[in-house]
């Protein structure tokens, strides 16, 4: 056991033993660099820069440092802090506040994230209903999402709040609406293919997000983003981009396939619900023909739709929103 301190083999431990041989038992600078393989002058450096770390406090932290026990500090510690605090201040939930530093590449657990909401006082967000979750839609989040691109195949892991909408690519592999929309005429970019833009439509559509013109919090959910296979939906510009690319011709054609394909599956019946909805318009401006709204009882400048829906299984099989007072009776 000895060799230990005569032969230190670690650099700091052989430089702790020979300033202590050169200081404290008082041997010669020849003697101790020739014991532990430095010059002369070197041991001098050594005594220079220990007596340095003396004045200063720092040289029993240089030989002997202290673990510290626990989590080491991020570096992106107090940016974190302030991001989580900001959006907790937008009545976010945990899970919330996860979905959208994940999109900000902020590795971080909802653990770590209630750990910091409760040192800084935020009790627990009360049970909230629908209508009262639909708050945080009110003002844009503070933060901006990440660009839209086609998703990689790679393995990686992302908390989402929208995981039960992957439970419908199933659905749409079986009854191969994948190839209709690929053989759709629908507009698609290099960026943003054709099926891809039809599938970020069909995941706000299936996750019943309104008012998606002022929220935020869906184009940063991860969830989402692989229903479509893109890693974040666009923004809410791009879907009244692209909508204003399609035309009813699209549509109708679609339609055609689809119910096609409804009857060869043997999901339609040989009888149709016909029914005129009228679709109210708050704007200013008035372009729109008044029509009777059953749910309001009074005519409203609206738009009138024309819709047709199975009666056996409730599939939605004609839609026609151009319907005016002069063409009412053909529709």
């Amino acid at each position: 056991m000895s060799d230990f301190f005569t032969n230190p083999q670690n650099i700091l431990h052989r430089q702790y033993e020979a300033l202590r041989s050169f200081l404290h038992e008082k041997k010669s600078a020849a003697e101790v660099a020739e014991k532990f393989g430095y010059t002369v002058s070197t041991l001098y450096s050594l005594v220079r820069d220990f007596k340095e770390r003396l004045k200063d406090n720092s040289a029993e932290n240089f030989f002997f440092a202290q673990n510290k026990i626990g989590r080491k500090p991020r570096e992106d510690h107090d940016e974190l802090h302030t991001l989580i605090v900001m959006l907790r201040k937008k009545y976010l939930s945990v899970p919330d506040i996860k979905s959208i530093l994940d999109t900000q590449k902020h590795s971080v657990s909802e653990k770590q994230i209630y750990n910091i909401l409760k040192a800084d006082g935020f009790a627990r967000l009360p049970r909230r209903n629908t209508p009262q979750k639909d708050m945080k839609l009110t003002e844009s989040l503070p933060i901006s999402a990440p660009k839209t691109v086609i998703l990689e195949n790679k393995e990686e892991e992302f908390n989402t709040c929208s995981a039960g909408i992957v439970s419908f690519l199933p659905l749409i592999k079986t009854y191969g609406i994948e190839e209709m929309i690929l053989s759709s005429n629908y507009p698609g970019t290099t960026t943003l293919p054709v099926f891809n833009s039809i599938m970020a439509f069909l995941a706000l559509k299936l996750s019943d997000i309104r008012r998606y013109t002022v929220d935020d919090l869906w184009c940063m959910d991860r969830g989402l983003g692989l229903f479509a296979g893109l890693n974040v939906l666009p923004k809410a510009a791009w879907y009244s981009s692209y909508s204003h690319r399609t035309t009813r011709e699209m549509n109708v054609a679609f339609l055609k396939k689809m119910n096609a394909l409804w009857q060869e599956k043997g999901l339609l019946s040989d009888t149709n619900n016909l029914d005129f909805v009228a679709v109210p318009y708050w704007g200013e401006d008035d372009h729109l023909e008044n029509n009777w709204s059953g749910t309001r009882h009074q005519a409203l400048p609206s738009i009138l739709a024309a819709i047709a829906q199975d009666q056996d299984t409730g599939i939605m099989t004609y839609g026609d929103t151009g319907v005016r007072h002069d063409n009412s009776a053909d529709a």
